[in-house]
């Protein structure tokens, strides 16, 4: 009999995401037996009022800054945070108590612990990538709104269980990726101006963003002080087993992004963490939120981090390159777009009309246009179809520049086809444990 509590309720979490996983393969999605009984189908707060109950999965800078903006919103009652981190969730905790709206919020280790306990609306996933398809899975499943942050998955095959369990549920479903919604409105004019022709046929599009992931290399070091084998258990979560590092996980509370966005075991380096940003635009403005392109040219230098082309079936070329966040050039002209500026070769293209069918969306912030999506039964400005193809092409480049040699993507049906596919659907998903694949497979139980 195995009578350790932490060790008791990570087999049971273990079960869990086994079982999340294995039902987000199925297609359409629902659990066994049906909807979940504890919440049932979902489309506005189930408490018949304009309050949202909301629940915040990690705590960590990002989240930091979503906590305060959901604290300011209108209409969102805070009743659970979970966090696997001691010193983090009670930062967040000592956080929340100073808003009257966070008395009636219950703290949680974790997640999944939180989706079967706390009496939810809608959630917020801001955890580290790696651990996103757990629990936004289930939250779908438990028909809860979501919000997720960016990018979406940290495998192809994770960011479809997600998208799949999405549309199936019918919540609404915000990635976080807010360029589509702030910054000035410097990308959305861009789109427009892109969908509008006002540039001509487009022929190419730069991304300036970082590099791509690297392998996991990092020492071990001693858990600290506050925190347990079973919290770093809880940490990893679907990732390959491996020892604490702070460079992954900080001690305490921090104000810094961490560095597991570097490494392709929790992540997809510099090229997906701004790539969910920067291609996020450019497959907006090309409308391309529902596919994805169909070669990937990694660069003749196999050592290169830059120069990767993405050619769409239409030829259009989306290349990794450069220092501009967002640079489309047309047969009539060009236009970058920035956090902080818009321009163009001619400056009389940013005074175009743009017709109706061209125009976008502009809601005061990416937070209120989802929660205006869960009371207005509405799509939401970055659905998790798109957030998925955004991850996609982010993570169809990593995949390039590891093999190192030119692949044909067949976006219809989601998998690398001719040379070299072999090798390269393999990477569609990343080694997993927990007995579970991405895309929610059953594997053989190896003990």
């Amino acid at each position: 009999m195995n009578d350790d509590p932490s060790q008791t309720f990570d087999m049971t979490r273990r079960t869990a995401a086994k079982g999340i996983l294995a039902t987000a393969a199925a297609i359409p999605f629902l659990p066994a037996g049906g909807l979940s009984p504890a919440i049932g189908r979902l489309r506005t707060p189930a408490n018949g009022s304009k309050i949202v109950r909301l629940g915040i999965i990690g705590y960590g800078i990002r989240s930091k800054n979503l906590l305060d903006q959901f604290m300011r919103a209108s209409g969102v009652r805070l009743v659970g945070l979970a966090e696997v981190c001691p010193a983090r969730r009670q930062t967040a905790m000592d956080r929340i108590a100073k808003d009257s709206r966070g008395e009636f919020c219950v703290a949680y280790q974790d997640g999944l612990e939180m989706l079967a306990n706390a009496d939810l609306d809608a959630v917020v996933i801001t955890t580290p990538d790696h651990a996103h398809a757990v629990d936004a899975v289930e939250a779908c499943r438990r028909d809860l709104h979501v919000y997720c942050e960016k990018p979406l998955s940290r495998t192809i095959e994770e960011g479809r269980s997600i998208a799949d369990a999405a549309a199936a549920s019918g919540v609404a479903f915000q990635v976080g990726s807010q360029q589509r919604s702030e910054f000035s409105r410097h990308f959305v004019r861009a789109a427009e101006f892109v969908r509008n022709g006002s540039i001509g046929d487009i022929q190419r599009v730069y991304i300036g963003v970082g590099d791509p992931p690297i392998p996991c290399d990092l020492p071990a070091e001693p858990l600290p002080e506050d925190m347990s084998a079973a919290d770093w258990d809880r940490w990893l979560g679907s990732a390959s087993s491996r020892d604490f590092n702070s460079i992954l996980c900080p001690v305490g509370m921090h104000g810094h992004y961490p560095a597991w966005r570097k490494y392709r075991e929790f992540a997809g380096g510099g090229l997906a963490d701004m790539g969910a940003h920067h291609f996020d635009i450019a497959q907006w403005a090309l409308r391309r939120d529902d596919s994805g392109p169909s070669r990937i040219i990694p660069p003749e230098d196999a050592a290169a981090t830059r120069g990767l082309r993405l050619v769409y079936d239409d030829g259009i070329e989306l290349i990794h390159e450069g220092s501009i966040d967002c640079r489309f050039e047309g047969s009539d002209g060009w236009i970058e777009a920035g956090r902080g500026y818009l321009r163009a070769s001619d400056p009389a293209i940013l005074e175009t009309e743009v017709d109706a069918s061209a125009s976008l969306p502009r809601p005061a912030n990416h937070i209120t246009d989802w929660l205006d999506a869960i009371n207005e039964d509405r799509p939401t400005i970055a659905p998790a179809e798109a957030g998925h193809r955004t991850a996609t092409v982010c993570q169809l480049a990593a995949i390039g520049y590891e093999l190192g040699r030119p692949l044909t993507w067949d976006p219809v049906r989601e998998e690398f086809i001719g040379d070299g596919a072999n090798e390269a659907n393999e990477l569609r998903t990343r080694p997993h444990r927990l007995n579970w694949t991405g895309s929610g497979e059953q594997i053989k139980n190896n003990g």
